[in-house]
């Protein structure tokens, strides 16, 4: 499948599925390609036709943008290696999950989540050990005897029940076949349980640029990026609301800056956070919800409470 039928088919299930979508991210190479948010549930999608093609950098990006916009990653893709995605599976790449189009369609759409996920030696799905210890009990089979009869070990019957071991495919049917009852539990997508480390590479927007430590130093916390529209996500850490979260871009103004506020605008409607671009001398007060700022403002700025009025004032004079 081509990547614009991908990102096409992806787009259709998002829409059928209630969520309000940002404008697709044009940036090259980018740690996503759109925002996508329904009721409390953001999500940060990348479509990719392998999805060996994720390099540990995008990840660990999408990861720390997920984190910093109270979101989760996904990826959707078609193959691994040489092999269609089967459906109903969940894959991990470097700590993110990564589904094909009729899974997605199944979740979101159909309200089925995935049951089974993919990892070194097969297919595995999660037990519900707390039901299965019930009915083993209730139907007066000890563990020694389950054990015989999957053919594992009694410890590794105990893990089953204490919820620290999943279970291959072939060994959940034969239990649901032995107690005549079903014990497999959706995957966890979004709980961070496989999550990876952080990646040696570089980034392009450093701590060490100049509007980066201005930020630091009146005290926002920074994430600077490399493959996303903004250059940095900005946090006033004593804001509770997602009013101290900025998708913050550091430019000279040009069409290319005033496009990327544009994009800047949709995304951080979608994600309930507030877009500045901070540059050279401000022509404009806000490009649609993306507030100017310029840098001899940022210099006059001792807090966040101050920097994050600045913008408030300006969204209201632009109104």
């Amino acid at each position: 499948m081509h990547k614009e039928l991908l990102v096409q088919r992806v787009m259709e299930i998002l829409l059928r599925a209630g969520f309000d979508m940002s404008e697709r991210c044009n940036v090259r190479p980018r740690s996503f390609d759109i925002a996508a948010r329904r009721g409390r549930a953001l999500l940060l999608l990348k479509m990719l036709s392998n999805i060996d093609g994720l390099t540990d950098y995008t990840s660990y990006e999408m990861r720390q943008l997920a984190s910093y916009l109270t979101g989760s990653p996904l990826i959707i893709g078609e193959k691994t290696r040489d092999h269609p995605l089967e459906p109903g599976v969940v894959y991990f790449r470097h700590g993110i999950p990564a589904i094909d189009v009729e899974t997605m369609n199944d979740y979101f759409v159909r309200g089925n989540p995935p049951l089974v996920y993919a990892a070194h030696g097969g297919l595995y799905v999660g037990l519900e050990g707390k039901m299965l210890r019930e009915v083993r009990i209730k139907s007066a089979v000890s563990i020694g005897e389950l054990a015989s009869r999957l053919g594992v070990s009694r410890r590794t019957v105990s893990k089953y029940e204490e919820g620290d071991m999943d279970a291959s495919v072939d060994i959940a049917s034969r239990l649901e076949e032995i107690f005549d009852s079903p014990f497999v539990i959706p995957v966890r997508i979004f709980d961070n349980r496989h999550s990876a480390g952080k990646p040696a590479e570089s980034r392009h927007c450093t701590e060490q640029d100049p509007i980066i430590k201005m930020l630091s130093t009146i005290g926002f916390n920074v994430f600077p990026t490399s493959q996303a529209p903004f250059d940095a996500v900005t946090v006033a850490p004593d804001e509770p609301s997602q009013k101290g979260t900025l998708l913050t871009g550091i430019s000279e103004y040009s069409s290319s800056m005033v496009k990327r506020a544009r994009l800047m605008s949709s995304i951080s409607e979608v994600a309930h956070t507030q877009s500045v671009v901070i540059v050279d001398g401000s022509k404009v007060e806000c490009i649609e919800k993306t507030v100017i700022v310029g840098k001899d403002e940022l210099e006059s700025m001792e807090t966040p409470a101050e920097f994050i009025g600045l913008i408030q004032e300006k969204k209201k004079v632009s109104q």
